[in-house]
């Protein structure tokens, strides 16, 4: 068997060119529109940092050009445009760490400022209500055990007055009247949901409670014809299913409640996003289909579905249905495009693009390739193949691993899997168990002490590139953020001998120390994924790999961002001292004005570079 050559060093600095054209290869996300889906708001990160963008929606002819909407040199991370069009309502990433501030802004730029959060207070912006005079803020609780609080705040005065308190609560929708609220509440994979009539100040389930799942979309709207009860609340949830699936309850003032049903489902998908137009009478249903995406307009009256043919682009993300229903915009994205804005017309099925991205280099990008294979225990998983351009036989690969754990691998626009790859080192990127779009008994498949079975899949996918001659034993490494990054150093600490270098990306270290440090709301949800801080001390001890690293042998890079408070920078720092007062060969990067997510192109860039030339040199040939 012919094994692949060593990485070169003219194709890791021409790979490292590249990933910073794929990084300044801009995109664009998260739209939203006026009433009459004449204009769109949507983020953009054209000048290098996401910002908030306008643009009107022209269907024939040449687009005009988008314009900036300034408010700060932080990042924006969410934008939402007011029902009655007179404002916008923007979340910024406080210093571009976790912590976010709730902005508002007129359409035109003017009357710009900041309603609530800041560095010292974590603001969420939630819905607009139907009417578009008010919207939701929420303030999640500082301390373990305080409750999150949630206020209709009115743009024009900044005036907050109290909407709803609960322990880990998330308001998913007002209705027109402000009268009905729906609420989320609970942990990571085990949210229910209540609808709340505000003028009796009483509330129901709208699911069973104790069920395992969770329900991550739930809309209000008028009840389709005939279907009993003036009010229908529509949910995108996996409680009690196999699988996320479409569910309608009618219900009214009074106490009147309906009987919940299956509206739609897929045995072969799961429901990612749902939509609706003011009345009621359409729906737009995005499905996940092993990572790929799917469109459906639903009309409630019928239940008739309607395909909709021709996405341009593998995944479709943040979708918005006109509140006529006569037009969808939403952002799409593939392997060799970054994301776009595309318009739907609801009538003619028409694609047209709203927003173009910069062009790329002539270089060809790699197409990954969906890989099957089974787990330790027979389970069947799957992972994207990015094979390294001219690889004959079993060469270096990077093993990439998401984080979540509840994330999913999908074929989107991935500058970091291209460089690695432009520069000789293939990636796989794995849907390991406990990963999102395959089903509510997969997600839930490493809770707590199925964690075990999680790091046993990690090695199944090594083993997989092995045994069809992609990977060379001797020249893999494993790779990964957040959750990702944990198992990489589980991998590392766990399975000495498996990999020959490892990168974590903020990755938690220690698990007892994560509960410790991260922000309160976020750890209090973690407890349904890892386990009780307390009560199941043994088992955080026992998973977390800083108190093995003894056993980390092999170059380790470890990377984080200067303001993480979600996976705080403790996580890396006291991972590098161990493994320095060790003697190991252990590289740190941190990133100046970074959180969790790293938003800047700057950054990114950084990032890739580092990445590129710490695998290219650990992976030579040993």
């Amino acid at each position: 068997m012919t094994t692949d050559a060593s990485v070169r060093p003219a194709d890791v600095e021409e790979a490292v060119a590249l990933g910073e054209h794929l990084v300044d290869a801009w995109g664009s996300w998260g739209p939203n529109m006026t009433p009459d889906a004449t204009c769109v708001a949507f983020l953009s990160d054209r000048s290098g940092t996401p910002q908030v963008w306008v643009q009107d929606v022209v269907i024939d002819g040449p687009a005009p050009p988008a314009r900036h909407i300034p408010l700060s040199d932080d990042p924006v991370v969410a934008v939402r445009w007011a029902a009655d069009s007179r404002w916008l309502a923007c979340e910024v990433a406080t210093d571009g760490g976790v912590r976010t501030a709730v902005w508002v802004v007129r359409p035109d730029g003017s009357d710009a400022r900041r309603i609530a959060g800041g560095p010292d207070e974590h603001a969420e912006l939630g819905p607009w209500t139907r009417s578009g005079h008010r919207f939701v803020v929420t303030f999640p609780g500082t301390a373990p055990g305080a409750p999150t609080h949630a206020y209709l705040a009115d743009p024009a005065t900044g005036r907050l007055d109290p909407l709803a308190e609960g322990e880990l609560i998330h308001v998913l929708d007002v209705s027109l009247e402000e009268r009905f609220i729906v609420i989320r509440d609970g942990e990571r994979g085990q949210q229910y949901v209540v609808v709340v009539d505000r003028l009796t100040n009483e509330d129901f389930s709208a699911l069973p409670h104790g069920a395992t799942g969770s329900t991550e979309v739930a809309l209000i709207r008028p009840a389709p014809q005939d279907h009993g009860g003036p009010v229908y609340v529509y949910l995108a949830s996996d409680v009690g299913l196999p699988r996320r699936q479409l569910i309608g309850l009618p219900f009214g003032p009074n106490g009147w409640r309906g009987e919940a049903r299956t509206l739609a489902a897929r045995e072969d998908a799961e429901l990612e996003f749902v939509d609706a137009d003011d009345a009621g009478r359409l729906l737009l249903l995005v499905w996940n289909v092993a990572g790929r995406s799917e469109l459906e307009l639903l009309d409630t009256a019928t239940g008739g579905r309607t395909p909709i043919a021709g996405l341009p682009g593998y995944v479709a993300a943040d979708p918005v249905l006109s509140r006529d229903g006569s037009s969808v915009v939403l952002g799409v994205q593939g392997p060799t495009r970054p994301r776009e804005l595309w318009h739907l017309d609801t009538t003619t099925h028409a694609w047209t693009r709203i927003t173009s991205a910069p062009p790329l280099p002539a270089r060809r990008l790699v197409v990954p390739r969906l890989e099957t294979f089974a787990g330790h225990d027979g389970l069947p998983l799957t992972g994207w193949l990015y094979r390294a351009p001219g690889s004959t036989g079993p060469g270096p690969v990077a093993l990439s691993l998401h984080g979540g754990p509840e994330d999913q691998e999908r074929p989107a626009f991935a500058p970091l899997h291209q460089t690695l790859a432009a520069a000789g080192i293939t990636v796989f990127a794995p849907n390991i168990r406990g990963s999102s779009g395959f089903g509510r008994e997969f997600v839930h498949a490493d809770d707590v002490g199925g964690r075990y079975d999680a790091f046993a899949d990690v090695l199944a996918a090594a083993q997989h590139l092995v045994d069809t001659g992609v990977a060379d034993r001797q020249r893999m490494a494993v790779t990964g953020r957040s959750y990702g990054g944990y198992l990489t150093l589980t991998s590392l600490a766990f399975s000495p001998g498996v990999f020959a270098a490892g990168v974590d990306i903020c990755g938690m270290s220690d698990l007892v120390t994560f509960y410790r440090d991260s922000e309160p709301w976020i750890a209090a949800a973690a407890v349904s994924k890892y386990g009780h801080p307390e009560r199941d001390r043994a088992l955080l001890e026992d998973i977390s790999p800083l108190r093995a690293a003894d056993q980390i042998d092999v170059p380790l890079l470890v990377v984080h961002g200067e303001h993480d408070t979600n996976v705080p920078i403790g996580e890396a720092h006291q991972i590098v001292l161990a493994l320095r007062e060790l003697d190991r060969q252990v590289q740190y990067l941190e990133l100046a004005g970074e959180g969790h997510v790293y938003r800047r192109a700057t950054s990114r860039k950084l990032l890739a570079a580092t990445m590129v030339r710490f695998l290219a040199g650990a992976l030579a040939v040993r």
